[in-house]
């Protein structure tokens, strides 16, 4: 060979590799997350435990003055829990060391409302560090949570309360072992016990605590850790404004670092945000955080916990779900059923990558170069990534699959060590030849998850529409999840007649209403069904016959027929709303109206009554929602009897259904007075409203 012409060849090689080896990773674009806040992200699904006195009281939130001597539980095992919540798929556990009640679940040097003095292990018992060694052994990570309001200190408000605070958070995060998570609720300041005074305490949320001051003690401590707060202060991580289970769909990792948090920015994140607060979903496997006896029906199903999976990993976002324990110290065995299902469905989902051996192109990559190739999606790698050229607001990236493959799942990450960039997408399958949109977005992040009808597909194509700088994607992923029919939805309206539904497409329904569990040979729900005046508990199943699938089975259990109810003093058909049976309808009093507000219902006829039901309108953060009450009872409309009064613990975050039991007393006319609401004005409104009778 000619050496001039090997020459030549030589120096273009060196030249072009050179080249190629200079090509810079781009930039990072505003915030990103920290060692800590990474390692959190990944964890994605991990486990909230709330357990003390309030299990054993049928309580939302203690009031600080419970009988320490009812903590007693026979058969705890903190090693079951943990357990259960690795074969869920969880990587941590969060327990609830102490609630707004003050009473702690371990052996405190500074409080006498602690296991210390209680029955259980007779006084010598320490259920943080059971828990805490529990997750060693099963390699989950361990958190705690510790509420910054103290219904039982007789100290609260006052200044040396924050020094007790500060010890109590000392004990947990310096004798446990590595803490990966810290939870502050933000609910503080309100009625309570407080040593005797049995009195409403105000604090400034903002100044109170000194928050500062007590993160760097949090730090200092635990150098890992990630805080939780939603106490006005900016930690770690965000809450997401609801309790249900589900982020935005829209959703960005960024906050401003100083001013005032909307609801919009907690759901969907701040665009443009100068931090990184990146969003955790929480919600409980029941209706409510505690232990309550009438959930046991109530129980999230699969396809209902998957939902908040898809909500919350699939939207940029983590996913804590509580379990409640019972008094006897156990998980529930339905939540333990249903929670490991979800699991299962999970891991067997996402378990193979039918993307894996498919063939990567890009309309731009970064330089040419391979350290930014678009086959970096699929190799598997965390690390790597594609990335464009700078600038480049529009580019595609195409995945060609070895045969025609079947998936109802995409998702697909960006490298965040380098910022949030993505501002919309498109995702588009090559069917039969011709391109088909399947689904789009706006925001990437971490992980989003796309779900859609099944499609087989040849091509795969990413389009991204829009971004902030260079898109950096990690990673791209097909699936195809397998078809889980939800438990139906089950109503009953104001003539007695039951409905059955649900947000599938094409399911029978099978019903029993004599407390039997339905099959496929039951009653087959074909319109609605009359029940009559009187009490009526109603199961049923949703049927897939294309598949032979039974969805699992929904309980609900009525009381009697409210036809004959009459709402005294209003006018029009509107107020009935609160009488229809369906959640989704609701009225709002008058708001020229000042508190308290008074709902008057006349029965139709005398009833021995043990309770009420209250449902606020589940408007997100609407107004009107009660949080303090007052409930009456008469048989003639003019001599009224107090036979309840309280509050309806945590209703403005987790809008459930709030049942009050109270001794049996006669009457025809009820009254429900409305002493405050969330929003600290004279807006009062009801979706529904319901008695229990003996």
């Amino acid at each position: 060979m000619n050496p001039t012409f090997l020459a030549a060849i030589l120096f273009c090689f060196f030249t072009l590799g050179a080249a190629s080896a200079q090509v810079k990773p781009p930039a990072a674009f505003g915030p990103a997350p920290s060692e800590n806040q990474m390692r959190w992200q990944e964890m994605e699904y991990y486990a909230f435990i709330h357990f003390g006195l309030n299990t054993y009281t049928d309580q939302s939130w203690g009031f600080g003055n419970e009988d320490i001597n009812l903590f007693n539980p026979t058969k705890l095992d903190a090693r079951e829990w943990v357990r259960v919540c690795k074969e869920s798929g969880m990587k941590g556990v969060i327990l609830t060391a102490k609630h707004h009640s003050g009473f702690c679940l371990w052996p405190t040097k500074y409080s006498d409302y602690s296991v210390k003095n209680a029955p259980w292990k007779k006084g010598q018992g320490d259920l943080v560090r059971e828990v805490a060694d529990a997750c060693k052994e099963y390699g989950l990570k361990f958190g705690v949570y510790l509420s910054p309001w103290d219904r039982n200190r007789a100290d609260y408000g006052r200044p040396e309360y924050i020094t007790y605070f500060r010890n109590q958070l000392t004990e947990l995060l310096s004798q446990y072992g590595d803490v990966f998570e810290v939870w502050f609720d933000g609910a503080n300041g309100g009625t309570g016990y407080y040593g005797g005074a049995n009195e409403n305490r105000k604090i400034d949320a903002k100044t109170y605590y000194d928050w500062a001051n007590t993160y760097a003690l949090v730090r200092k401590l635990q150098p890992k850790i990630v805080i939780w707060n939603d106490g006005g202060d900016r930690g770690d991580l965000r809450w997401v404004g609801t309790e249900s289970g589900y982020v935005g769909e829209t959703n960005w990792s960024t906050l401003n670092a100083t001013g005032e948090v909307t609801w919009p920015m907690l759901h969907f994140g701040l665009e443009g945000g100068n931090a990184w607060v990146p969003a955790e979903v929480n919600t409980s496997i029941r209706p409510e955080w505690f232990y309550h006896p009438s959930e046991d029906g109530k129980v999230k199903t699969v396809p209902q916990l998957l939902d908040s999976y898809y909500a919350s990993v699939g939207r940029n976002a983590t996913f804590l779900l509580n379990f409640p324990i019972m008094p006897n110290g156990q998980i529930h065995p339905t939540d333990i059923k249903h929670a490991i299902e979800m699991g299962k469905v999970v891991k067997e989902t996402f378990a193979v990558n039918l993307a894996e051996n498919a063939r990567a192109t890009a309309s731009n990559t970064r330089g040419k170069s391979k350290s930014f190739s678009a086959q970096n999606v699929v190799d598997g790698q965390k690390d790597t990534y594609w990335a464009t050229n700078d600038n480049v607001q529009r580019s595609t990236l195409t995945l060609e699959l070895p045969k025609p493959t079947l998936f109802n799942r995409f998702l697909v990450q960006e490298h965040i060590q380098l910022g949030q960039r993505v501002r919309s997408f498109t995702v588009e399958a090559l069917v039969n030849n011709r391109w088909k949109e399947i689904s789009r977005g706006r925001t990437i992040g971490y992980k989003r998850i796309l779900r859609f009808p099944a499609v087989t597909a040849t091509k795969v194509r990413l389009r991204i529409t829009d971004t902030y700088a260079a898109p950096l994607i990690s990673s791209i992923g097909l699936y195809n999840a397998p078809l889980i029919l939800d438990a139906p939805l089950i109503t009953r309206n104001r003539q007695g007649e039951v409905q059955i539904a649900s947000a599938d497409v094409g399911p029978h329904f099978y019903y029993t209403l004599d407390g039997s569990t339905p099959t496929g040979k039951s009653a087959r729900f074909t319109g609605p069904v009359p029940t009559g005046d009187g009490k009526v508990e109603v199961k049923a199943i949703a049927f897939d016959p294309s598949t032979g699938k039974f969805s699992p089975v929904m309980q609900e259990k009525f009381d009697i027929c409210r036809k004959d109810w009459k709402i005294l003093d209003v006018t029009g058909n509107e107020p009935y709303n609160l009488l229809d049976g369906n959640p989704a309808t609701s009225w709002k009093q008058p708001g020229n109206k000042s508190l308290p507000i008074d709902l008057v219902i006349d029965l139709g006829s005398e009833k021995t009554l043990s309770g009420f039901k209250y449902f606020p309108d589940q408007g997100m953060w609407g107004p009107g929602v009660i949080a303090e009450y007052e409930f009456y009872v008469s048989t003639d409309n003019v001599e009224w009897k107090l036979a309840d009064k309280g509050e309806f613990s945590n209703i403005k975050n987790n809008r459930v259904w709030q049942i009050k039991p109270f001794a049996a007393t006669k009457g025809r006319y009820i009254k429900l007075r409305a002493l405050r609401n969330t929003d600290g004005n004279n807006e009062i409104g009801y979706a529904e409203v319901d008695v229990i009778t003996d």
